[in-house]
């Protein structure tokens, strides 16, 4: 019998991340990431498994035993989240799942791979216990690396967008372009190699009260069009066109077929009886086209879904409300991200207050719920814009939000400026995380750290404790939906910040006259009013 050729490792973070609410609260989702790696490498005639420890519950130690046993080619940690920032959360656990893979057969080759490792790749080589890292999106590489490794003599030099020790040297050898044949070499996940009945919905996506599993998340576009100086989306991306010697990085975004992606939807529907779905592209709502052909197809089958997806203030365009309603996307996700104009303006965001009331407004009036999300701590907050934000998020009373702190996450222009001003991060991989007790946003040039997650954390409890929002979700959703919320306001997260076990200097970000920072098709300015 052939040996296994690679298997894909989603570690198990949950606890870590997310404290008490990881439980019951937050979603357990499907690697959509690890799902498309296993597609591509079948395409491309290679054997493969994967390991979900976050759905199973498995320590560790134990997925080392299971990859000890499975005897592959190749084990590649998979270091993707819910979303590109959660990429840093679970580093912390990508890590520990590879020194265990390492201390269990230490001859076992293992590979690193994600969104935080396309950002940090020297780093990540330097500081894991891992033999290779991928840069870019790791397709190319994942795919070499194993038919490389399955020859006497490995030649690594050939392998694209690697990084690997050479002694004492980090080498790295050259990339290869973004995958552009979605439909041709990577069609959909790999629904077959996962424990799909073990994944669940959040809790917002089902507050009418409907069930939470079967659920599943998929992808219909990769990349995005947008370039938001706290968001670390286009790491991946970006690294692996540099990588293949492209300096001026082309746009990351690409799609999938209507087609292709109407056939995962039927798997998913008439094979794993699934009605919640998330589609997890960074920014669904945009193209009229692909969206017009995907609800087409899904509402001439019938299908009754439990759909949501992630749009911009100024994406939604004319006519597309009713449609995406009638192919059953019932949440929206809406980066609001803040209440004062000068604080959105400075992060890419420019839209005016008017069009966020209004935008909200014929979201709802489409019948479909709106998820606000909003960031504390932006660089040009203070405590006046920082209650600015929670004024309109009070105002807007949108079904859920979700009330963030901004972070420097590894792969953003944030993180750069946090870097080059020697402000301070956090010291664990974890501290990256919304939810950890280690958290430590960002600074603002008028605040520290401490007073934005006070702030934060204020903010969501003042707003789910609000008579407004209950009475609205009560009349809207029931009782029971009332209770729900109630319950998840009782978890306290635990935050070494504010109780001063987490000891950071009380800096600010520079109010200077600001840097201009090259970054892919032209100048963004960052502190520059």
């Amino acid at each position: 019998m052939p040996r296994l050729d690679v298997v894909l490792v989603n570690p198990c973070s949950r606890p870590q991340v997310y404290q008490s609410l990881g439980a019951t609260l937050t979603a357990i989702e499907n690697p959509v990431w690890a799902g498309l790696m296993a597609t591509f490498c079948r395409t491309h005639g290679l054997s493969v498994a994967v390991i979900d420890a976050e759905a199973e519950g498995l320590g560790h130690d134990a997925v080392a035993e299971r990859v000890k046993e499975l005897n592959p080619v190749l084990a590649a940690v998979v270091v993707y989240g819910h979303q590109p920032s959660a990429s840093t959360q679970i580093m912390t656990a990508s890590g520990q799942v590879a020194t265990a893979i390492k201390e269990t057969t230490p001859d076992q080759p293992v590979l690193m791979l994600g969104g935080h490792v396309a950002a940090l790749p020297e780093r990540t080589l330097r500081e894991e216990r891992t033999d290779y890292v991928a840069a870019g999106e790791g397709l190319y590489t994942l795919v070499a690396l194993v038919e490389a490794l399955k020859t006497p003599v490995p030649a690594l030099s050939q392998v694209p967008g690697l990084f690997c020790r050479d002694g004492g040297v980090i080498r790295q050898t050259a990339g290869k372009p973004l995958v552009t044949d979605l439909d041709g070499t990577m069609p959909g996940i790999a629904w077959d190699l996962l424990p799909m009945p073990r994944y669940r919905a959040h809790n917002w996506h089902c507050l009418d009260g409907s069930a939470r599993q079967p659920y599943a998340a998929l992808y219909t576009t990769l990349g995005c069009p947008y370039h938001c100086s706290f968001c670390c989306i286009q790491a991946p991306f970006k690294a692996g066109e540099e990588a293949a010697g492209n300096k001026k990085t082309a746009n990351s975004y690409r799609a999938w077929s209507p087609d292709a992606v109407i056939a995962q939807i039927d798997t998913l529907v008439n094979t794993y009886g699934v009605r919640n779905i998330k589609i997890a592209d960074e920014m669904f709502v945009l193209n009229r086209k692909h969206i017009t052909g995907i609800c087409d197809r899904i509402i001439a089958r019938g299908y009754d879904l439990n759909i949501w997806a992630y749009t911009r203030i100024d994406t939604i365009k004319d006519g597309m409300l009713p449609k995406l309603k009638a192919a059953g996307f019932n949440w929206l996700a809406v980066g609001i991200e803040a209440g004062a104009d000068r604080v959105r303006a400075d992060v890419d965001k420019q839209f005016d207050q008017d069009q966020v009331f209004r935008v909200v407004s014929d979201i709802r009036a489409a019948g479909i719920n709106v998820i606000g999300n909003y960031i504390f701590g932006l660089p040009e907050d203070d405590l006046d814009t920082m209650q600015s934000t929670l004024d309109m998020a009070v105002e807007l009373n949108c079904e859920f939000s979700n009330f963030y702190s901004a972070m420097a996450y590894p792969g953003s222009p944030l993180y750069t400026l946090a870097v080059e001003r020697n402000l301070p991060l956090p010291a664990t991989w974890t501290g990256y995380s919304q939810h950890s007790r280690d958290c430590l946003p960002l600074p603002t040039r008028y605040l520290p750290a401490r007073e934005v997650l006070r702030f934060r954390d204020a903010a969501f409890q003042r707003f789910y404790t609000g008579v407004d929002y209950l009475r609205m979700v009560g009349e809207k959703f029931g009782d029971g939906t009332v209770a729900d919320i109630r319950r998840m306001t009782a978890h306290t997260l635990d935050r070494d910040l504010l109780t001063g076990k987490l000891a950071v200097p009380p800096t600010l970000l520079p109010r200077d006259d600001g840097m201009a920072r090259q970054r892919d098709a032209g100048v963004v300015q960052l502190g520059v009013r």
